[in-house]
């Protein structure tokens, strides 16, 4: 096996390693973020029928806090996990690009390949983002409106 194989091998297996890390980023904040706007919006209506009452509602407004908190927290990881990921693909991509350049088989890699990737990521980000802030916002509207 030649060096020249060997550093292939190696890079298509950052590559793979790469999106197995940002799978999990994405469906760890997907799904954190829809449990947080579960129990978020339960305790927001909580809280709420706590200060209309005579009840306090001091501990539900602390762990309501704690729950934006942890989706601002999650949320920005998995996206600085996403953004770093991003970078790193479009790194090892390029060079894996070069290399089939210099073996002149570059003609069965587009290049537009890469920018469907970087196109991906956004979309990924932007998911991760909505879900975040309806996840903050819904059980706020709920907390101020009931």
């Amino acid at each position: 096996m030649t060096l020249l194989h060997q550093l292939h091998d190696q890079m298509s297996e950052e590559v793979r390693l790469n999106t197995r890390t940002d799978t999990i980023f994405v469906i760890t904040a997907i799904v954190l973020n829809f449990i947080l706007l579960g129990s978020s919006s339960i305790l927001a209506a909580a809280a709420a029928d706590q200060l209309s009452g005579s009840g306090n509602a001091t501990t539900t407004a602390i762990v309501l806090v704690i729950n934006f908190a942890i989706s601002i927290i999650v949320n920005g990881i998995s996206i600085v996990g996403l953004l770093t990921g991003r970078a790193t693909r479009k790194t090892l991509s390029q060079g894996l690009l070069r290399m089939y350049e210099d073996a002149q088989v570059s003609q069965y890699y587009h290049p537009s390949l890469l920018t469907n990737y970087m196109r991906r990521y956004v979309m990924f980000i932007a998911v991760i983002g909505t879900l975040g802030f309806a996840s903050i916002l819904i059980p706020l509207v709920v907390l101020l409106t009931s």
